[in-house]
């Protein structure tokens, strides 16, 4: 149990978690990682019978990574300290545990959410969101993404390689068992409105918890993305070059010329971007070594990518020589402002391939 400041409850879910333990007929503990509380919550776990634990970095993270590191049973029950979950029956837990899932999650939408235990953006629009991007980004479906009660198996924490220290953990929790190949159960789980003020801030943890999807998600943060703007931009660049006077919207006119260098490069970036997220993940065990980063690892060489970007520039300064020598001679070209655009286009994008070629090769080697 993670506990900061909840000496009104702590007490009371120490004695009901030991309580289910004698009845259960289970052999086990109640750890209590205090996280830095000033209130008298240390003293009351432990009189309720609890070992103590303390950890100096704050973070929801860091405390339940202290927890796990201290625990010693085979299976580990985790829940808040606040009283807004029910210790004195986990029996539904360890029972889908020992039916064949490795992670069980209490939700606490089929469980049964007390009036006022969770605040409106909470329920109907965090974590609703949140579910729909696990399941669109990692196929993971699961109604309750944010549960803090959660029961496992102690011998997979080792390949889940856990390691935020906020309440994204609970979020990499899921990912990682996902991407482990690990089997993910939920039971209902009633959700009861905790007492004293809430230690978590509705938009500080909603937008790390976003973070941290997107982040664990370069495809669909970089990679897709930049595929998208590439695309769209070569569409609208050639279609300046069949529409030299711009496309007339009503009394304006739109000069392609100027969105498709723009959109080419922004979308180089971001797939520059998408490598070295993905390798740099790969590396700390955050993603899997998926088939474009083995593809990335068999072909890619340095020395290509620089061959391709001096080509590129030396490609765009030639061209912007050439209407340079056409303009300063007096001649005219009709699709002069196009072709400054492309020449422009192949020294950005030349520039930025051959900077971000050395920047993949440092990122790789780490």
């Amino acid at each position: 149990m993670p506990c900061l400041d909840e000496e009104g409850t702590v007490g009371q879910c120490v004695r009901l978690a030991l309580d289910w333990i004698g009845r259960s007929g289970l052999r086990g503990e109640v750890i209590v990682v205090d996280n830095g509380s000033t209130d008298g919550s240390v003293e009351r776990a432990a009189r309720a019978g609890a070992r103590v634990e303390h950890e100096d970095a704050r973070g929801y993270g860091r405390a339940v990574m202290r927890g796990l590191a201290e625990a010693r049973g085979r299976i580990v029950v985790m829940g808040d300290a606040d009283g807004t979950y029910d210790f004195s029956d986990l029996s539904p837990l360890i029972a889908r545990l020992d039916a064949g899932a490795d992670l069980v999650l209490g939700n606490r939408f089929a469980g049964g959410v007390a009036p006022g235990a969770m605040p409106f953006l909470h329920r109907y629009l965090g974590t609703p969101i949140n579910n729909a991007l696990l399941r669109a980004f990692f196929g993971v479906r699961v109604g309750d993404s944010h549960s803090g009660l959660r029961a496992f198996r102690r011998d997979i924490l080792g390949s889940l390689r856990l390691s935020e220290a906020g309440f994204e953990l609970t979020a990499e929790m899921i990912i990682q068992a996902v991407r482990t190949g690990h089997r993910i159960a939920e039971v209902p789980a009633p959700y009861g409105a905790r007492q004293g003020r809430s230690k978590l801030s509705t938009v500080r943890e909603g937008w790390r918890f976003l973070r941290f999807l997107l982040l664990a998600a370069p495809d669909f943060l970089f990679v897709l993305p930049g595929f998208v703007l590439l695309v769209v931009g070569v569409l609208v660049f050639g279609l300046s070059f069949l529409s030299p006077s711009g496309v007339e919207i009503g009394s304006l006119s739109w000069q392609p010329v100027f969105a498709g260098p723009i959109f080419v490069a922004i979308g180089i970036n971001a797939l520059a971007f998408g490598v070295i997220a993905k390798l740099r993940g790969t590396a700390r065990g955050l993603l899997p070594e998926d088939r474009s980063v083995r593809i990335y690892r068999r072909f890619f060489r340095l020395e290509r990518v620089l061959t391709v970007a001096v080509v590129l520039v030396l490609a765009g300064v030639a061209l912007d020589a050439y209407l340079f020598a056409v303009w300063a001679s007096g001649g005219q070209l009709s699709a002069g402002n196009h072709l400054a655009a492309l020449a422009q286009t192949l020294l950005i994008v030349g520039a930025q391939l051959g900077f971000a070629g050395f920047l993949i090769v440092t990122v790789d080697s780490e």
